[in-house]
């Protein structure tokens, strides 16, 4: 009896050809960061000739196009880490919850780290990136145990729109929160303003050091779940079945998802809306996979950011440029609608 050579077994090809479709989609995510981390080095105040870029990282630039790039560089490389972590944090919890609309921002938990640090500021004087860090992310963690567990309450348990709901309403009472600390803080309110927007523009290389390593640590976390959090998509019961311990695979998720987006927030402040616009995009690209659709995500987040800082600087080229967390709310705001309205078609 003649051997079918697996190269030769019916549906190889198919097996073959997705795989090279979400390598050729990683490569062009790979490629597009690449390119907007140079137009975000070029534009600014002072726009730099991509010539002078190479120059200037070779240190042969003249010196005001050298000093724009120093200082551009941490910021670009901020925005990359920001957007890769929070788009991760948002595909995370979307699978550890099953809920299409969950983002680190509409499940409170960028809030809570938000609170978390504005305590520690107004009332404890802290000061450092990585006090800031570590604050923020116990702040997040505090709030998402306890959004996860006022959405659990009632028949149905955790549902995704009881989740919405708990985590919407916790993110309201957060913002109350912060605006009575900081109103008798009159000499705070300048930075903290400008740090509640979210944006990368306070970027430098001692912020990069303390955040790198932190968010390299939840990255991997959720990076290891991801064969876990494709068996909590066919349902708890029939993850049990197939040997997956779930609730284990549940908390070790989210505390990965916890902690990229407590140590984003603490350094960029709560931006918005990367964690549920870029999931959602990457599924079309490369599917349910999550052994795909995590870096994917991260990819995506971090062109995301890098694109919104851009467009920040282009559209207003001066001091007073738009921040990265203005320009993601305009773009996941619409589409916060459109995916609940979705939704809400496909439940009747």
């Amino acid at each position: 009896m003649t051997a079918v050579l697996p190269d030769r077994a019916p549906g190889a090809a198919a097996l073959r050809r997705p795989v090279l479709a979400r390598t050729l989609w990683l490569a062009a995510g790979a490629g597009a960061i690449v390119v907007l981390a140079a137009l975000s080095v070029s534009f600014g105040v002072r726009a730099v000739a991509f010539d002078d870029i190479l120059a200037g990282l070779a240190g042969h630039a003249d010196t005001v196009s050298q000093a724009a790039i120093v200082k551009r560089i941490p910021r670009t490389v901020l925005a990359i880490l920001v957007g890769g972590a929070l788009a991760l944090s948002g595909a995370t919890m979307q699978a550890v919850t099953r809920n299409p609309v969950a983002d680190p921002g509409i499940l409170g938990v960028t809030g809570g780290a938000s609170l978390a640090v504005v305590v520690g500021i107004a009332l404890f004087d802290m000061a450092g990136s990585w006090a800031f860090i570590a604050v923020a992310v116990v702040g997040a963690a505090v709030a998402a145990v306890f959004v996860y567990t006022v959405g659990s309450l009632g028949r149905g348990g955790a549902t995704p729109l009881k989740l919405a709901l708990a985590g919407a309403a916790t993110s309201a009472a957060f913002v109350s929160l912060i605006s009575a600390i900081m109103l008798p803080r009159v000499d705070l309110l300048p930075t903290f303003q400008a740090w509640q927007i979210g944006g990368v523009g306070g970027a430098d290389w001692a912020k990069l050091a303390a955040l790198a390593p932190v968010l390299a640590i939840g990255m991997l976390v959720c990076f290891a779940c991801a064969r876990g959090m494709n068996s909590l998509a066919l349902g708890d019961d029939l993850a049990a079945g197939l040997g997956e311990h779930v609730f284990r695979t549940r908390l070790v998720s989210a505390l990965g998802a916890v902690v990229l987006a407590g140590a984003a927030t603490a350094i960029a402040g709560p931006i918005g809306f990367v964690g549920l616009v870029i999931p959602h995009m990457c599924r079309l690209l490369v599917g349910t996979d999550h052994r795909w659709l995590l870096p994917f995500s991260a990819l995506g987040g971090a062109a995301l950011l890098l694109a919104a800082d851009v467009v920040g600087r282009v559209v207003a080229p001066s001091s007073e440029e738009i921040q990265v967390g203005i320009i993601t709310a305009v773009i996941g705001a619409p589409f916060f609608i459109w995916i609940v309205r979705r939704q809400k078609v496909r439940e009747l």
